[in-house]
């Protein structure tokens, strides 16, 4: 049984999935790839303690307070869109890495890589935010990529205090 919620944010409603112990899903609205993989089973839920735990951690990252311990979380993918997700979880609080980055760490691991197979692992992570894809920028320096839309990774991003001097920033309301 997959556990739903919905929570309010600054980018609008996030929707959340458990299993009743782990958030499997985290999706903003509009987002692709919405609710990929979750079972065809759900249940309103938003009592869950790990629901109670994401919106705790949520609140203080858009609050810009200090950050409490985030909620276990359990992503449904292939074992390499799971090492992908682990380099994600790796990149710290406002800064930016590349797909290329990503790759050639996956490759000194020994594990076969590219940058399009690794942007296609940071576009299906299934829990937004928390394992923090939006920190992945192209080899140009351009926001591209982000399942949420660009004017969401940007926000996100500055949120962050990310430096994105020199990074291709479109003016807001611009579509990619």
């Amino acid at each position: 049984m997959t556990y739903l919620t919905t929570l309010a944010s600054p980018l609008g409603p996030l929707s959340l999935a458990s299993d009743g112990e782990r958030i499997l899903g985290l999706w903003l609205e509009g987002q692709k790839y919405f609710a990929a993989g979750l079972e065809a089973e759900t249940g309103e839920r938003p009592d869950l303690p790990v629901f109670r735990q994401a919106a705790a951690w949520l609140d203080a990252y858009f609050e810009k307070r200090v950050l409490p311990p985030p909620p276990p979380l359990a992503p449904r993918g292939s074992e390499f869109r799971q090492r992908v997700w682990t380099l994600l979880l790796e990149i710290p609080f406002g800064e930016t890495t590349t797909y290329g980055a990503l790759t050639t760490r996956l490759k000194a691991a020994g594990v076969p890589a590219s940058p399009q197979a690794v942007g296609g692992a940071v576009g299906h992570n299934p829990i937004s935010i928390l394992i923090p894809c939006h920190r992945v920028v192209g080899a140009n320096g351009s926001l591209t990529g982000y399942a949420g839309g660009v004017e969401k990774k940007r926000f996100l991003l500055e949120l962050e205090g990310a430096d994105l001097t020199g990074l291709y920033v479109p003016k807001k309301g611009t579509a990619l």
